[in-house]
Order: C-alpha cells, then structure tokens, then sequence
C-alpha cells in the first residue's frame, strides 16, 4: 500500500502544477483510496502505534460516522423544505444502512 499512496502523493502534486480543478482531483483520490481500500490500511498504520494508535482509530471512526449522520440530516431538513419528502425516505434509509454496515464492519473487524 505504500508505493499507492506515494502514487496518490504524485498524482495529487501533478494535479494541483497543472491547475486540474482541486474538487476533481479530491474525488479521484478519494475514489481510489476507497476502491484499494488504503485508508483503511493506513487506519490500520496508525493503529499499531502502541497505547495512543488504537484511540485515535476509533475516535476518527465515530467521528465519520457523526459526520454522515450529520450530513443526512442536513440533506434531510433542505429537502423537506422544497417538497421532496418522499425521496427523504430513501435517503434516508440508505443512510441508516450505510451507519449500520459501517458498525457492524467495526465490530467484526474488532472481534477478528
């Protein structure tokens, strides 16, 4: 993973010297990292720094899963305000099941 994310380093740099829009080159790192799984190794990087790694882990997890609470509540009250109360309950849903996915993901990832 770490030849990735000097990779992504590369790309990130070569974007921002060719004046490439910063939001296309957030979204295609992000795209990457998630698809290769490499945030979750560097989770797992910092993790393994005795006594204060495995804290920080977890706050950095509950904090994102704050975050997408957040966001969709957020969406939720804008949308309602324009009328779509009806597409707020698919969001919605599928965001319980993002929440849902990501702690169960944490508790096996604990258990095992």
């Amino acid at each position: 993973m770490l030849p990735l994310w000097c990779a992504m380093g590369g790309l990130a740099w070569l974007g921002l010297r060719y004046n490439v829009d910063k939001s296309v080159i957030a979204g295609s790192l992000v795209a990457i990292g998630l698809i290769s799984n490499a945030f979750a190794w560097l989770m797992g990087v910092i993790a393994l720094v005795p006594i204060i790694g495995p804290i920080i882990v977890k706050v950095l997890s509950i904090g994102f899963i704050w975050l997408v609470n957040a966001l969709g509540y957020l969406v939720s009250y804008i949308a309602i305000r324009r009328g779509y109360s009806k597409d707020v309950l698919t969001y919605r849903g599928l965001t319980v099941a993002l929440i849902v996915g990501i702690v169960i993901g944490f508790v096996i990832g604990k258990l095992v």
